[in-house]
This record gives structure tokens, C-alpha cells and sequence, in this order.
């Protein structure tokens, strides 16, 4: 049971996950500024100045393993002292935009009691370059809602936030800055693959993730063009041709020379990893398709 609060409440809590973030840290903590709210940073064993940081900026600083990206953002939910009834999700390379900022002040203060959710329209930026085309942007993110009302799904991979009731969507940008050094990209995809071989080979969990619908919401839609439609074709043959969907049909080349190393690696060669590992696990005796 949670405590009652002893001071005003703040119009939204803040939850960012982190580990070892000190490089990016600062910046979304200084894009909160403006914002009606509190913070809260779970840290998951960082070894470098994250928590330092968090604290010295007034945030509340807790310790939690890390399993996976939903695991965590649950568990958050349910056990940190939230004292708004909204909480707005982020990771630490994440920042809101000043615009933003205002317009969730304004949402918040006028939000009726049918709507438990608002959509955050997403803007990437890779190697400091704004990824606009390759059907990357606008790409909408439920991430603020009533929390009593929403979760995290329950997936090793892709998880999105559900949310029971009317959603609403924000017309500024929250800003996902995916990295400026390459290496270390590569690394967190070389784990994501193997996380979403074996998610889709597992298969997910009824009643705890987005159902996939062709004429639902942006991100139904997204899920159901993955798992209708992209999981279908052939292992490898998906690869090359979400890329060139993506960096041809969808205007990915615009994007400069960041655009063809993010369209190409995000597109091609990350999907061609998670294919491996599922044509390796499918040889194994006892392996099955997905």
C-alpha cells in the first residue's frame, strides 16, 4: 500500500531506466526542466557516475537487477512511491523537446477521465543525424499514461506499453538518440538478436502484449505488419527485403550516409542476425519454427 503523500503531488513520475549512462544521462535529465514532475532513475548495478549524476539533479535513485526492458519498467511500476497517478517512461538516451515539454503540462492538466494514455511521437537521431525517411518518422510511442491503467508488455523484445481505456496523441517530438559510436550499437544489437530469435520462436504470452491488427492503432498496425506479414516470408530472403522496402520505397537514402549505415544495419543486418539464430535453433534436434 502506498503511502499518502505529505507534499503536492507533481503531474507526472518520471521512471528512466539506466546502466553506465553518465554520457547521456545529463541531457535527459536537463530536458525535464519545465516539467510538473518527479523523477526516478533504476539503476541496474552502473559502475560509472550514473548514479552520481541522478542524484546531484534531485532524482530518486533506486538499485534493481536487470532481466529485460519490460521485467524492469513493471516492476518499477509497481514498487516505486509514484505520487502522480501518471508516470511517463524513458531511457536514458532519451530527451523531450522544450515544445514537448509544455504540451505534456497541458495535456495532463486537461485530460478527461476517459483518457488513460497519450502516444509521444519519436525522433531518432543516429550518429547526430535525424533519421526522417525509411518509415521511421513520425513513429508514435505510448510511453505517458495512467499507470493504474497500463503495463509493459511482458517480451524479451519489442515490448510496448498497454494501456486499458482512450489513448490520446502529443504533436511534439521526444528525441531517441540511438548512439554516435557504432561499436558500441553493434554490441546491444548482437544481444537484442539472440533476445528476439528466441521471443519469436518462444512466441508471446496471450492477454500481456499488443494484439496485432491491421486497422488498429499505430503501433497494432506496427505488430501486425511483423507478425502477419514480415515473419511469413522466407529466413534471410525478409532480411533484404525490409531493407530495400525501407531504404528504397520509404526514401531511406535521403537520410545521407548516417541513414544508409543505420538502414542498412537496423534493416538488413540485424534482421539477418536474428534469422540466423533462429535457423540455428530450428537444427538443433528438438527445434521448432516460428
Amino acid at each position: 500500500m502506498r503511502p499518502a503523500p505529505s507534499r503536492p503531488s507533481p503531474a507526472v513520475s518520471v521512471v528512466i531506466l539506466a546502466h553506465d549512462e553518465e554520457a547521456n544521462l545529463p541531457a535527459c535529465l536537463d530536458s525535464l526542466r519545465g516539467l510538473d514532475c518527479e523523477v526516478f532513475l533504476v539503476d541496474s548495478g552502473s559502475t560509472d557516475r550514473t548514479v552520481e549524476i541522478a542524484r546531484r539533479a534531485g532524482a530518486a535513485v533506486v538499485q534493481h537487477p536487470f532481466e529485460h526492458y519490460g521485467a524492469q519498467r513493471n516492476w518499477a511500476q509497481r514498487h516505486l512511491p509514484l505520487r502522480s497517478e501518471w508516470v511517463l517512461h524513458l531511457d536514458a538516451d532519451e530527451r523531450l523537446l522544450p515544445d514537448l515539454v509544455t504540451e505534456i503540462n497541458e495535456a495532463l492538466a486537461t485530460a478527461g477521465p476517459d483518457t488513460n494514455g497519450f502516444l509521444l511521437r519519436r525522433r531518432t537521431v543516429f550518429m547526430g543525424r535525424w533519421i526522417r525517411h525509411g518509415g521511421h518518422y513520425p513513429s508514435y510511442q505510448l510511453r505517458l499514461y495512467r499507470w493504474k491503467h497500463g503495463h509493459c508488455e511482458d517480451r524479451l523484445y519489442d515490448q510496448h506499453f498497454l494501456v486499458q481505456g482512450g489513448v490520446g496523441r502529443l504533436r511534439h517530438d521526444y528525441v531517441d538518440t540511438v548512439t554516435a559510436d557504432v561499436s558500441v550499437w553493434s554490441r546491444r544489437h548482437l544481444r537484442w538478436a539472440e533476445l528476439e530469435a528466441a521471443e519469436t520462436l518462444a512466441g508471446g504470452a496471450a492477454g500481456r502484449r499488443v494484439q496485432p491488427r491491421m486497422f488498429g492503432g499505430a503501433i497494432e498496425r506496427r505488430r501486425w505488419l511483423r507478425e502477419r506479414v514480415f515473419w511469413r516470408l522466407p529466413l534471410f530472403a525478409r532480411a533484404f527485403a525490409y531493407w530495400g522496402y525501407r531504404y528504397f520505397v520509404r526514401l531511406g537514402f535521403l537520410d545521407g550516409v548516417e541513414g544508409l549505415i543505420f538502414h542498412f544495419l537496423q534493416g538488413c543486418w540485424y534482421r539477418v542476425l536474428v534469422d540466423a539464430h533462429i535457423h540455428v535453433a530450428r537444427r538443433r534436434p528438438g527445434g521448432h519454427p516460428c
